[in-house]
């Protein structure tokens, strides 16, 4: 299966592929004919496959793809309109769809495995949150990245806490505000997007990026991707104290003494993750 696959889904598909290439599992958003917007049950499968990866030992990276030509238009505004009829006008609904979604983007956060998007086509709203959550990304060159719910009169608000946390502010509110999409190169330039690759190759490029870091010591990936998230969150001085604490504990794991040992020694480290 390559990324130019663009599966014609019936209604009976699954809404979320999975595949194993060596140590990788693919999450593959699939609901082309959605241009995989997030519905309801594709976040529960996309929330349920990463909370069993999480404590997956044979599992050492995660890329999420998507099939057709749209990497994910975000919320299925079909699927919430039609709770209007509610007799709460939807309001318990969309607040259930919302932190159920939130609560998704944050397992990918702390997932102990890095996470890797690969960007092939338009990721809108709650599809480029998506991106913006993961720990890397990897985007078509005709990829295209927007957050144009003001267009509609929504704001992205939700979307807002991811990219926010990706790009400078003055780019994050220029989206947010203006809702025009940006292109793969400007989401590289502002950090976004990690690389930017041929269109077709972003899948197989994000693999290969996933399975670098797979070569690494998984505690250590564990351990740093874990710290990196909750010192950005500290003031500098208790940044500095809290990663003081996390290379001390890394120091006394056993990969940390075999890994500092074969570089002394100009050797292969013989990772035991732990």
């Amino acid at each position: 299966m390559t990324s130019q696959t663009a599966r014609a889904a019936s209604p009976q598909s699954p809404a979320l592929l999975q595949e194993t290439v060596g140590s990788i599992r693919v999450l593959t958003l699939n609901r082309p004919e959605s241009r995989n917007s997030l519905s309801e049950g594709l976040i529960a499968e996309l929330h349920a496959a990463l909370n069993a990866i999480h404590d997956d030992a044979h599992v050492r990276a995660v890329v999420i793809a998507a099939s057709g030509p749209a990497f994910s238009a975000g919320h299925d505004m079909k699927e919430l309109t039609a709770r209007r009829a509610d007799a709460d006008r939807g309001r318990a609904y969309f607040a259930r769809m919302m932190t159920a979604c939130s609560a998704m983007m944050q397992a990918i956060v702390h997932l102990p495995k890095p996470v890797v998007a690969a960007v092939q086509g338009i990721a809108t709203a709650a599809g480029c949150q998506l991106v913006a959550s993961c720990d890397l990304a990897v985007a078509s060159e005709a990829a295209s990245f927007a957050t144009p719910g003001v267009d509609i009169g929504l704001f992205c608000s939700t979307p807002m806490v991811a990219l926010s946390r990706n790009i400078p502010r003055k780019q994050a509110m220029e989206m947010l505000l203006t809702g025009e999409p940006v292109s793969a190169q400007t989401a590289r330039e502002i950090g976004l997007v990690n690389h930017v690759v041929a269109a077709g190759s972003e899948r197989d490029e994000a693999i290969r990026l996933a399975q670098k870091v797979a070569l690494k010591s998984a505690y250590t990936v564990k351990l740093g991707k874990a710290a990196f998230y909750r010192q950005a969150e500290m003031n500098l001085a208790d940044a500095y104290r809290y990663a003081a604490e996390v290379m001390t504990e890394n120091m006394m794991a056993r990969d940390a003494e075999e890994g500092i040992g074969a570089f002394i020694e100009k050797r292969e480290p013989k990772w035991q993750d732990k």
